[in-house]
């Protein structure tokens, strides 16, 4: 790897916990898998009513344990997940390293979480469900979904300003 790619490779690992980079080249049809795995997640969402603006709009009031107990269930099978992956040294599908960074802490984790949560509390939609909301049919969504889009561009024009 290059300097540049270097260079490149640590301003990625800031935004992500696992950035792994594959030489791998596979045509465009192989992403149908992903697609797959994507509506049948967003069924899971709609069926165990994660995507309900009235179940968010609950957990935030701290009127209903749904959410909390979704959200609690996630984070213990993702950090067992990563217990695994490194305890075991697990290889991508392909054979290759999964390479999972640790992060230093700084304050910019606090008040990044703090608008999302204000965003989240808002609208009542987090990143993961918007795209199930549309798919249920829910057009307003629409304007929540630009303005992820355009929050997330405006973070990537102004990332190397910002304190990490």
């Amino acid at each position: 790897m290059n300097q540049s790619q270097q260079e490149d490779l640590k301003k990625r690992e800031l935004d992500a916990m696992c950035v792994n980079e594959s030489q791998l080249s596979h045509p465009w049809y192989h992403n149908i898998k992903y697609l797959v795995i994507g509506v049948l997640f967003g069924i899971v969402f709609v069926k165990a009513e994660i995507v309900s603006w009235f179940r968010i709009q609950e957990m935030f009031r701290l009127q209903s344990f749904h959410m909390y107990g979704i959200i609690g269930s996630a984070i213990a099978v993702g950090a067992l997940s990563i217990w695994i992956i490194r305890k075991f040294k697990i290889k991508t599908m392909y054979g290759e390293d999964i390479v999972i960074v640790t992060k230093p802490f700084n304050k910019g984790v606090i008040f990044g979480g703090l608008m999302f949560g204000i965003g989240w509390a808002i609208t009542g939609a987090c990143p993961g469900p918007l795209f199930a909301q549309v798919g249920t049919g829910a057009s307003v969504v629409l304007v929540t979904v630009l303005s992820a889009i355009s929050g997330t561009w405006f973070y990537g024009l102004l990332r190397d300003k910002l304190p990490h």
